[in-house]
């Protein structure tokens, strides 16, 4: 921009010319603040936009992991008490198999001792026989 020198005193025209260019480059001026508020604006808003979004999907995300291991936590409950009912049914079948086992082992026990009482008996009614036999043949 030409400025005039000190002491010259300009045309009208000169004049005119002068307040037009510094017109033009204050416009400018305000038009490239105004163009860059509006730029500036409108990031702000598209990154608050960007940030209430992150913030969405990482509380979904969370939900999501939240509901995931309360799943597989309540998965391995259900699976423990089943278990347990397991172990309960099965500790009364192997009471009741002992208690069988002592029943089949006391009643063994007895036909056992029957049949030696009953060997036994055979032996001295044998015995007896022969002697009664032997007695009566000696007489």
């Amino acid at each position: 921009m030409n400025m005039p020198a000190r002491g010259r005193v300009l045309s009208f025209s000169e004049k005119d010319k002068t307040e037009e260019d510094s017109g033009t480059l204050e416009s400018s001026l305000l038009q490239l603040i105004d163009d860059n508020r509006r730029s500036s604006l409108q990031l702000r808003e598209k990154t608050e936009r960007s940030r209430k979004e992150a913030i969405r999907h990482a509380a979904r995300t969370a939900d999501l992991l939240v509901k995931a291991v309360n799943g597989g936590v309540e998965e391995c409950f259900v699976n423990e008490k089943r278990i347990e009912s397991e172990i309960r049914s099965l500790a009364v079948t192997v009471a009741r198999f002992g208690k069988q086992t002592d029943q089949w082992l006391a009643a063994t026990h007895a036909v056992n001792s029957a049949v030696k009482v009953s060997n036994n008996l055979d032996e001295s009614s044998s015995i007896s026989f022969r002697l009664l036999c032997l007695f009566c043949f000696v007489q």
